[in-house]
């Protein structure tokens, strides 16, 4: 974990030790030799704690003028998995980030400027509050993190659980998309519906509606930001509507035309998760 000293980064590794999740290795320049307050032991570089611990994943809580940096380094260093919450990270910065990355087949980025994943009942990565999930056969994937757990939240409270939820971010430039994750939840045999959240700006839903036409997993959407204005960022650096690309209404109407159930609210998925899975005989 990179930044594991900081005020965020020793917070969040109590709640990812809390709920399950093995952290066995901390990363900060010049602090090598050291042991945090939840007894991890700290590493100068990515490598060393990767060659001295076996870590398998990356989770990266550091500001963003060396956020890319610590992306790469963990790339290099050969871990499957990278989660980067960092927001503001510069796009050109990314843009090599993500470049490198891709060099790496076996390395997954999720991020940045994300909530991380968490899968229920194992652990998680990331800052996603574990208090509101609860087992059961939905998979969530989301580019907001309040609204992530907002439905994840409104599921529970319906008595329907979940599996894995994934926030990949609203940044423009995100190590995955929808189409990384949906067939990730279309291949685990657990997960019998899928809750796609999105919100406006970008093509990534668009994208993601024309994969969803191949899959079997049931998927219900639902898309944030309707009453946002035409032209002005609203929240997330990706959520910005330039005259009728990324509109809320567009993302809509490509979800219904891939058969998408799409929900008005959020207080609206359980009903239609509930129906998919009775549809399907989950």
């Amino acid at each position: 974990m990179s930044g594991i000293t900081g005020r965020e980064g020793s917070f969040h590794t109590g709640q990812m030790i809390e709920y399950g999740t093995k952290v066995v290795a901390g990363v900060v320049p010049g602090k090598g030799g050291q042991t945090t307050e939840h007894g991890v032991p700290v590493f100068d570089t990515v490598a060393e704690a990767v060659a001295k611990t076996q870590a398998n994943a990356h989770f990266i809580v550091v500001p963003p003028r060396f956020a890319a940096d610590a992306i790469i380094e963990g790339a290099a260093a050969g871990v499957g998995l990278i989660v980067c919450i960092t927001e503001f990270i510069p796009v050109q910065e990314m843009i090599m980030a993500t470049r490198y990355v891709a060099t790496k087949p076996n390395c997954r980025l999720v991020g940045p400027n994300c909530p991380g994943i968490l899968s229920v009942g194992k652990g998680k990565i990331g800052i996603i509050p574990a208090s509101s999930f609860a087992p059961g056969p939905v998979g969530v994937v989301s580019r907001s993190g309040t609204l992530c757990y907002e439905i994840v939240d409104a599921l529970t409270r319906a008595g329907i659980g979940q599996t894995t939820a994934v926030g990949i971010g609203g940044d423009p430039i995100l190590g995955s998309t929808f189409v990384d994750i949906l067939p990730l939840f279309e291949n685990d045999p657990e997960t019998k519906a899928i809750v796609m959240v999105g919100e406006i700006g970008g093509s990534d839903e668009e994208i993601a509606a024309e994969y969803v036409k191949t899959m079997r997993t049931p998927v219900i959407g639902f898309i944030g930001g309707r009453s946002a204005p035409p032209g002005k960022r609203m929240g997330h650096a990706g959520a910005i509507v330039s005259g009728t690309s990324g509109s809320a209404q567009g993302k809509v109407d490509a979800f219904i035309a891939a058969g998408i159930a799409v929900a008005d609210s959020s207080f609206d998925v359980p009903g239609l998760v509930r129906a998919a899975l009775a549809k399907s005989g989950a």
